[in-house]
Formats: C-alpha cells, sequence, structure tokens
C-alpha cells in the first residue's frame, strides 16, 4: 500500500519545482522586455529637469506607441515624474533655486486636481486621450519655443493672484493625473508671467512643486489599480538619476539647440498621436 503522505509530498514537489521553473523562465524574458524603460526615464527625467515640465511629455506618448494603455502609460509615468521631481529638487535645493514658499502652496493646491484627473482617465476612450494629449504636446511645444521670448516682470503675489493661482493649480492637478505629465505646463508660465518669478528659478520651482502633484496622483492611481509596479520602477530608477543631472547641467548647457530638439519631437509626437487616433492613414 502507497503511503499517501509520499503521494502527497511528490505532488507539492512537482507543483514547486514546475513553479519555480516558470519564475526562472518569466523574470529574466520580463527583465530583458522591460530594461529600455530605464533609459526612457532617464532621457525624459533629463529633459524634464531642465526645462522643468516633468519627463511625462516624453514618457506617456513613447509608452503609448508600443502599445500601453492610456491608463498604464499615465500611471506609470506618474511614478517617474515623482521620482524625477524628488532628484531634480534635491539638486536644486542645493543651488538654492527654489521658491519653496510658493511651491509647497501651489503643490497642495494641485493635490484636488489630481484625484479628479486620476477618475477621469479611467473613463477616457484611447481615441479621445490621444486627441487630448496631442493638444498638450503642441501648447508643451508652443511653451518651449516661446519661453525665451516670454518677459519677467516684478514679483507679485497679491491675494487676487492667488486666487487665480489657486484656479490655476487645480486645473494643473487634472492634467497631471489625466495625462501623466505631472503640471509643469501650467506651473512654469504661471510663475513666470502672472507672478513674475525668474525662469532660472521657476523651473526648479516647478519641479519641487511636481512632488505633490505626481505623489497625490499616483496614490490615487494605485488604489483604482492602473500602474504596473514593476514598469514603473524601471521607469524611475531611470527618471531620478536624469533628474540630478538634469539640474546640473541647466547651469552649463545651451538651451536652444535642445529645445529646437524636442520641439521636433513633441510635435512629430502629436502628429502621430492625431493620426492614430482619427484613422486618417
Amino acid at each position: 500500500m502507497i503511503d499517501k503522505k509520499l503521494i502527497s509530498l511528490s505532488i507539492n514537489y512537482d507543483r514547486c519545482l514546475c513553479l519555480n521553473l516558470s519564475l526562472i523562465d518569466f523574470y529574466p524574458s520580463t527583465l530583458i522586455e522591460s530594461i529600455w524603460l530605464i533609459p526612457l526615464g532617464f532621457v525624459a527625467g533629463l529633459l524634464g529637469s531642465i526645462i522643468g515640465l516633468g519627463g511625462g511629455i516624453i514618457i506617456v506618448p513613447v509608452l503609448t506607441f508600443v502599445g500601453f494603455s492610456p491608463t498604464l502609460a499615465v500611471s506609470n509615468s506618474l511614478f517617474a515624474v515623482f521620482s524625477n521631481s524628488v532628484g531634480s529638487t534635491i539638486a536644486y535645493a542645493k543651488q538654492k533655486r527654489i521658491e519653496f514658499s510658493l511651491g509647497w502652496k501651489l503643490g497642495l493646491m494641485a493635490v484636488p486636481g489630481t484625484i479628479l484627473g486620476a477618475f477621469i482617465s479611467s473613463d477616457l476612450s484611447s481615441e479621445i486621450f490621444k486627441i487630448l494629449f496631442a493638444l498638450v504636446l503642441i501648447s508643451s511645444a508652443s511653451y518651449i519655443f516661446l519661453k525665451r521670448k516670454i518677459e519677467e516682470k516684478p514679483v507679485d503675489i497679491s491675494r487676487l493672484l492667488l486666487v487665480f493661482s489657486a484656479g490655476a493649480s487645480f486645473f494643473a492637478g487634472i492634467i497631471s493625473s489625466l495625462f501623466g505629465i505631472g503640471g509643469g505646463l501650467i506651473f512654469v508660465p504661471l510663475m513666470v508671467v502672472a507672478l513674475g518669478i525668474s525662469i532660472k528659478r521657476a523651473a526648479p520651482t516647478s519641479q519641487f512643486i511636481l512632488m505633490f502633484a505626481s505623489f497625490s496622483g499616483l496614490i490615487v492611481h494605485s488604489m483604482l489599480g492602473h500602474p504596473d509596479y514593476y514598469q514603473a520602477l524601471l521607469l524611475s530608477i531611470g527618471a531620478f538619476a536624469g533628474g540630478i543631472l538634469g539640474a546640473r547641467l541647466s547651469l552649463e548647457i545651451k538651451e536652444n539647440k535642445l529645445k529646437i530638439i524636442v520641439v521636433i519631437v513633441l510635435i512629430a509626437a502629436a502628429i502621430k498621436m492625431i493620426v492614430d487616433s482619427t484613422g486618417i492613414f
């Protein structure tokens, strides 16, 4: 008579062996397939840190092009934007280029908008998302191209402007969680044009603000089950390193050539998204 315990042990051993073999097959292939997310996060973080818009304007189009769903691309991107903002904020703080008193106020004002944006993203179709994001990319490209023409003015933080800033920050929060870009597209022009903050301090302060906007957004997206944490981790590793290096290079790099390259990439991405969503070709 065969011992039932021996049969049970044999079955369990076979199951464990099969499970271990499947894990051995899975993890290396997953790592190889996803390792490109680290350099993507690095390049996006580098450019995002220098320009002050966060790396999401690069990450989301790339992820969408390779087949990621909008909610997955956006939620993964927010992890990278948060990591990038932490890295660049550390570097910019050492350079004393951040307006902390203004930054934390605008950051907290954006939090309610990020919550709303995360819920809206769940119900947004892929076609509508691509068209709306294409408009965001075109707006980003226009801002980057015209950045040098924006005239600075004396700092003005009156009560009326703070009310206006609160509304703008709420809108930036919605954009942050809806498109996974952090909201720098709104914060930098707001600080330069409306509040009179110099461009050299507005971009670093924007990165500090994005810590609040991206963190609250990624929390809500995580509660809704949107991100892939492994992919988000790889993006975040690259974005953190890119944020630190970008902050250092911002003191030395000639921005004009970099602006032209980034603008061309953004416009091309916008055109590709419009073509994909409308099915013109």
